[in-house]
C-alpha cells in the first residue's frame, strides 16, 4: 500500500485539531467513532466513514452511522421554544375568547383549560413535527438539531408517538430521564433509549 498524501483534522475534545498525516494518527490511536475530515470535505464523519482510513486502520464500516450528538443543553432550549411557541398559539385564541365572552366563571374555565390543551398540543406537534421531513419542531429547527433511528434515517409516526410517550417517564422521574444523556456517548435521555432514537445536529461545525 502506497502511503497516504492526505491530511486529516480530528475532532478531539470537542474541537478540531491539525491536519495531522496519516502517520501522526496513528500515534494517536484513533478509533472507528472518532469524527474527522480533510481540509476538503464539507463536512465530519466518523473515521470507518472514510475508505482509505478503513483500510488503513482496519476499521470495519458499521452499520450505524450517527452523526454528531446534540448536547443536552441544545435539547432543553428548543423544548422551552417549542412550549413558548405552543403556548402563544394556544393562550391568543384563548384570549380573545375570554374578552368576548362575560362570566367570571367562564374566564376561569377557559384558563383552567389551557392547562390540559397546551400539553396536549405540544404532545401532538411535537409527534407531527418530528415524523416530517423536517424530522424536527420549530425549536429544534431553530437550533439545527433533529430526530433520528439508530441509523440516521427519519423516524416515522409510530416511532414518534412512541418516543413522547416514552418521554413522560424521563418528565416523571424528576429530570433523571434527561440527566441520563450524560452518561451515555450518544447522549441519548431516558426516552431516546427506549424508543431508539437519536437527536443529532444538522452539521458538527
Amino acid at each position: 500500500m502506497q502511503p497516504s498524501n492526505n491530511c486529516y483534522i480530528l475532532v478531539i475534545n470537542g474541537k478540531p485539531e491539525g491536519p495531522f498525516t496519516v502517520e501522526e494518527l496513528k500515534l494517536r490511536a484513533i478509533k472507528p467513532g472518532d469524527f474527522i475530515k480533510t481540509p476538503e470535505m464539507p463536512d465530519y464523519k466518523e473515521a470507518h466513514e472514510l475508505a482509505e482510513l478503513r483500510q488503513i486502520f482496519h476499521f470495519a464500516k458499521r452499520t450505524v452511522t450517527p452523526q454528531y450528538f446534540a448536547g443536552l443543553d441544545q435539547r432543553l432550549l428548543a423544548s422551552a421554544l417549542d412550549w413558548f411557541i405552543i403556548s402563544c398559539i394556544c393562550i391568543v385564541p384563548a384570549l380573545l375568547a375570554a374578552l368576548l365572552v362575560s362570566g367570571q366563571g367562564v374566564v376561569m374555565i377557559i384558563a383552567f383549560s389551557l392547562l390540559a390543551i397546551v400539553p396536549l398540543v405540544n404532545f401532538v406537534y411535537h409527534i407531527v413535527m418530528e415524523s416530517s421531513p423536517k424530522q424536527a419542531t420549530y425549536g429544534k429547527q431553530i437550533l439545527r438539531i433533529k430526530v433520528c433511528d439508530m441509523e440516521g434515517n427519519p423516524i416515522d409516526a409510530g416511532k414518534a408517538i412512541g418516543r413522547n410517550v416514552c418521554k413522560l417517564l424521563s418528565d416523571f422521574t424528576f429530570g433523571i430521564g434527561y440527566l441520563i444523556s450524560f452518561f451515555n456517548k450518544k447522549q441519548q435521555c431516558l426516552h431516546d433509549m427506549m424508543a431508539g432514537t437519536l437527536v443529532v445536529k444538522e452539521r458538527l461545525f
